[in-house]
């Protein structure tokens, strides 16, 4: 039996103010929707750059998906840096210098884009997700940790529902306002293409972190102080079993939603399936990613009333069944049971995430950016999907994700229980 979480597992803030009244965090908690949202809208927009700079610079698939495992890289390179930098300058401060770093890496696409250099665009998209990766770090063990320790995952899992807000309404955005300057290029050179379709927009983007940075700084946001544990003082993050295999849990989560969406589209053209266009294949996506953001915000609620463990092994075991009857049926079956999948997928990162931070006290911070050291499985698991595709068939594809939800499904019964060393 999975165990909840108590508070005495997770680390929280004081209990009372100067005054003695019991804080309140539901300002706090609303500011930090818009910081969710904009990493959510960043993040997802990458789907919109790939086919732009692809025909910009004539790239082949492989050369396109640098962009991806270029952005989530940087969870892999930054992650345990962030953690450190955020245990030394506090929650509020990585979350500044986050926002400053990301608003730099768009101002950077400008220059990138007037000399048309693919290697320049990937090193901004690096410097744009360091930022990321610090919002990340900072964020989400201070949603976790701003609160009662009980309702941890439903109040990370609200924020997580703004995440995919963003992802929803990027691929929306950018697709009006970058992919539509797309030439035919049957017709025209690559040389006709204008770049401040894509100047423009990241300009925007970073004028806009700037200024929820400047207001981020004006807000008095709680300080949090952690809970002192009786463990040793020399044991470290990566010392708690839980948490290692939670790391796990969130490469396995971010593996196997990313692999998915990346490959809807192809999957929905294939004969057997749909054998829809890239357009109509490309508008069922947002039931996917649309699907997330409804389930996390019924998910704040349920996570308060079911125990998280057994909710995240419930949706892993839903995700389960979903891909293996998609990949058994053809037609409208076979779609929608793939798009259902995103419903599964909407818990997990935030349950996954408070369940392995649990107990970890003061290192929370470096358990945090290990965690996001995770996240790199966006850029392998998907990369070994379309390896298994070249060398079977898409279908067969399908397995990898299976694999990903069926440790998730273990994570939840029995990975996340803390333990000794």
């Amino acid at each position: 039996m999975a165990a909840p979480i108590s508070a005495s597992t997770l680390p929280r803030p004081e209990a009372t103010t100067a005054d003695g009244q019991t804080p309140r965090y539901t300002s706090a908690l609303a500011s930090l929707t818009v910081l969710f949202f904009m990493m959510g809208f960043i993040t997802c927009l990458n789907d919109i750059l790939i086919p732009y700079l692809k025909a910009i610079f004539s790239l082949s698939y492989t050369q396109a998906n640098f962009i991806n495992l270029c952005f989530f890289g940087a969870y892999f390179v930054m992650g345990i840096p962030a953690g450190k930098l955020v245990k030394r300058i506090g929650y509020k401060g990585g979350m500044l210098v986050g926002f400053l770093i990301a608003a730099l890496g768009a101002f950077l696409f400008y220059p990138a884009a007037e000399s048309r250099s693919y290697g320049l665009f990937l090193g901004a998209l690096f410097v744009l997700a360091t930022g990321v990766v610090l919002l990340q770090v900072a964020g989400n063990p201070y949603v976790s940790i701003l609160g009662p320790a009980r309702s941890a995952p439903a109040r990370l899992t609200l924020t997580q529902a703004f995440n995919s807000l963003g992802t929803t309404v990027a691929p929306l955005l950018g697709a009006a306002l970058i992919l539509s300057n797309l030439p035919d290029l049957e017709s025209a050179s690559t040389a006709a293409i204008d770049v401040r379709a894509v100047q423009v927009p990241y300009l925007c983007i970073g004028a806009v972190l700037i200024v929820i940075s400047v207001l981020l700084g004006l807000l008095k946001l709680p300080k949090i102080t952690l809970e002192q544990t009786e463990e040793d003082p020399n044991r470290r993050a990566w010392h708690y079993r839980h948490l290692v295999f939670g790391v796990i849990g969130i490469f396995a989560y971010v593996g196997g939603e990313v692999a998915i969406g990346s490959h809807i589209v192809s999957y929905l053209g294939h004969p057997d399936i749909m054998g829809l266009s890239p357009k109509l294949a490309g508008d069922k996506v947002a039931y996917y990613w649309g699907g997330a953001m409804v389930g996390r915000f019924l998910g704040a609620y349920l996570l308060n009333k079911f125990n998280p463990g057994r909710l995240l092994a419930f949706n892993a075991v839903g995700a389960v069944v979903l891909v293996l009857i998609s990949i058994s049926t053809r037609g409208e079956v076979a779609m929608w049971s793939l798009l259902a999948v995103g419903l599964m997928n909407s818990i997990m990162f935030a349950t996954i995430f408070t369940l392995a931070v649990a107990g970890l006290g003061s290192n929370t911070e470096e358990a945090s950016g290990l965690l996001n050291v995770g996240i790199v499985g966006g850029a392998v698991v998907p990369l070994l999907f379309g390896l298994v595709a070249d060398a079977s068939s898409l279908r067969w594809a399908f397995v990898l994700p299976i694999l990903c939800y069926v440790y998730i499904l273990w994570y939840g019964l029995r990975g996340h229980r803390p333990s000794q060393a």
